[in-house]
């Protein structure tokens, strides 16, 4: 990963446009970040480059700049940035060239397509080992993004770029949705108030619920928990008095202790979807609580492509928009500021995005 000059690149067969030397942030090692100029890349065969719209920043990427993501989930040097939205400038050969210039977002998860979880559908879950975009290759916090054109999803003509950079959280929320398969009239309850939290909210609501509430540790996100379609917020401290009450629990916290605080709100023979990782939880899941309520307990990690899609469809119709959970933007250049804001964890930051 070397600093460039200021050459170009056009893609293979000719299609697409000039792709100038791409601007990125870099994490060279924990606590070690910079803005550089990085060589061109031409587009491979069956790959694409992306005009980098807006990137997300959540809190994995915070584990980068850390170093406290796990060894195995991160190589360094890296350009993060999982979570983005951007337009087709140029496609490589054996990409279908009636991409350029569409308005795309696009999986993260490098699947070898062949294994047993990828032939299942489950290209999250490769076995040929963890692979991903941000993580162990270049991510979007870049001018520009070179990513298999077959992960790529197409947006609708016209499609908020600033909204559908949130779609990569809104993929996780619908494989758990699809998971947690809320049929209309169930009472419903999210733990966390994030921004996996009320992207569930929004994709939750469509299956109409009798009730759908959200566990967060303060009141202050009420308004845009309704604004979502909660029914109404309940801070975590008074959680204790929904013991046993919902069909269906969603975690999208990854806090110490909310896992548990999931399957305590869970009727018996309910359901509970974990999407949060936490570490260090020193209050798990009790097995002797789940078997005798008899508890079904799923996990997610990632989006498979049925989850992408799904999520791609929801955004377009009009039933899931990120756009309202984004509360702070940046240039590429204050990133550093962009970290100080969510390392205070106030209430008032849902989702920072970065405008490459």
């Amino acid at each position: 990963m070397s600093v460039a000059g200021g050459s170009t690149v056009t893609g293979n067969g000719g299609a697409g446009q000039p792709v100038p030397a791409p601007r990125a942030v870099v994490i060279d090692a924990p606590n070690r970040l910079a803005i550089r100029r990085l060589d061109p890349q031409r587009p491979g065969r069956d790959e694409a480059v992306v005009r980098v719209a807006f990137a997300g920043i959540c809190g994995s990427d915070q584990e980068i700049m850390r170093g406290t993501r796990p060894a195995g989930y991160v190589r360094y040097p890296i350009v993060p940035g999982h979570e983005w939205s951007g337009t087709v400038v140029t496609v490589g050969a054996g990409a279908d060239p009636s991409l350029v210039g569409r308005a795309v977002v696009g999986e993260g998860f490098r699947s070898c397509q062949t294994c047993d979880p990828c032939r299942a559908g489950e290209g999250n879950l490769c076995s040929a080992g963890y692979d991903e975009t941000g993580f162990t290759r270049q991510g979007a916090w870049a001018s520009h993004l070179v990513v298999p054109a077959r992960l790529l999803h197409v947006l609708p003509d016209g499609a908020d770029l600033r909204a559908a950079a949130g779609l990569e959280p809104a993929a996780v929320v619908a494989a758990a949705c699809r998971t947690a398969m809320a049929v209309p009239g169930e009472r419903v309850a999210v733990v966390g108030g994030g921004m996996l939290g009320l992207l569930t909210v929004q994709m939750l609501r469509a299956a109409s619920p009798a009730e759908l509430v959200v566990i967060h540790p303060s009141d202050r996100r009420a308004e845009l928990a309704r604004r979502c379609g909660a029914s109404r917020l309940v801070p975590v401290d008074d959680a204790a008095a929904l013991a046993g009450r919902f069909d269906v629990v969603v975690e999208a916290a990854g806090a110490p202790g909310t896992a548990r605080l999931a399957a305590s709100i869970a009727r018996r023979g309910g359901r509970v979807v974990l999407t949060g990782i936490a570490a260090d939880d020193d209050r798990p899941l009790a097995p002797v609580d789940l078997v005798l309520n008899q508890i079904t307990v799923h996990t997610v990690f990632g989006a498979p492509s049925r989850a992408w899609t799904h999520a791609v469809r929801a955004f377009a119709a009009g039933l899931v928009d990120p756009g309202v959970l984004v509360t702070h933007e940046f240039a590429l250049d204050d990133v550093r500021e962009a970290f100080r804001v969510l390392d205070e964890r106030s209430d008032d930051v849902v989702k920072v995005l970065l405008r490459p």
